[in-house]
């Protein structure tokens, strides 16, 4: 197939045939099972690097935003699934990869022609502020990945279950501490970002500063701001941190699908 003719279905489906090998291996642990899982997770990641190489979707779009974290989390799979060859990784992780390509299919791509490249490289500091955004929103996936692994690997031990039965997982410190890291990082990320696009959006004489999409930000950097909170306070569980990162995630995801003032489209 030329590299030109390279859809989201492509990569799509190819992550799909990953998760079920993935599922296949955790019932029947078989080697040739898990490395044909990896294989199909590598063709999907190489079709889909090609395909963003190729179409260069809008960033400052709902189609390209999510199609671009989709990418970015299937790199941290592959890393992930060779690193930690033992652990369940696939399967958490495969699922929100396949889950950003399918919404991000919802949205269709903008044209180049007609949509303004406010976050895409035009303006060198419009550039800036959707890298740091996306760069904050990958923290968060990163966060909120952990923090599915930590209520399940919680509800594991409190079930007593033998080990090394079911699903194996990294110990509960190690993802509280993947958690919490990701949270410190992307933090002020988001606030660089956050500040940025508002300096940027007040040098337009027709900033709309009603939009969904600055209000959900604006909300999504107050939840990162409770998390960050919760991050050095004591006396707060573990898990009630896990699912609140969880909730900011679907945060992220209304702010990455919410229209654009700038760009006419939603996104980064």
């Amino acid at each position: 197939m030329e590299l030109h003719h390279i859809t989201r279905f492509c990569f799509g489906a190819s992550y799909a045939v990953a998760l079920v090998l993935e599922l296949m291996y955790l019932i029947s642990p078989r080697p040739l099972v898990r490395w044909a899982g990896l294989a199909f997770g590598a063709a999907g990641l190489f079709a889909h690097t090609a395909f963003l190489l190729i179409q260069r979707p809008l960033v400052a779009t709902p189609h390209g935003s999510l199609l671009v974290l989709s990418w970015v989390v299937a790199v941290f799979y592959l890393y992930g699934a060779v690193h930690h060859r033992k652990m369940a990784w696939g399967i958490f992780v495969l699922p929100l990869v396949l889950g950003l390509v399918v919404l991000a299919g919802l949205f269709p791509p903008e044209s180049s022609d007609t949509t303004p490249r406010w976050f895409t490289g035009d303006t060198f500091w419009g550039a800036v502020h959707g890298s740091l955004v996306l760069l904050a929103a990958i923290g968060l996936s990163v966060a909120c990945l952990a923090s599915f692994m930590y209520l399940v690997q919680a509800r594991r031990l409190k079930s007593k279950l033998a080990p090394g039965e079911g699903l194996r997982l990294p110990s509960l410190e190690r993802l509280t501490q993947m958690n919490r890291r990701a949270i410190t990082w992307a933090f002020p990320l988001l606030t660089a970002g956050l500040l940025l696009g508002l300096i940027l959006l007040g040098q337009r004489a027709s900033a709309e500063w009603t939009a969904l999409k600055i209000s959900t930000t604006v909300a999504l950097w107050l939840a990162f701001a409770v998390l960050m909170y919760l991050r050095y306070a004591t006396g707060v569980s573990n898990r009630r941190l896990a699912v609140l990162t969880i909730a900011a995630f679907g945060l992220l995801i209304i702010t990455l699908v919410a229209t654009h003032p700038v760009a006419g489209g939603g996104g980064l």
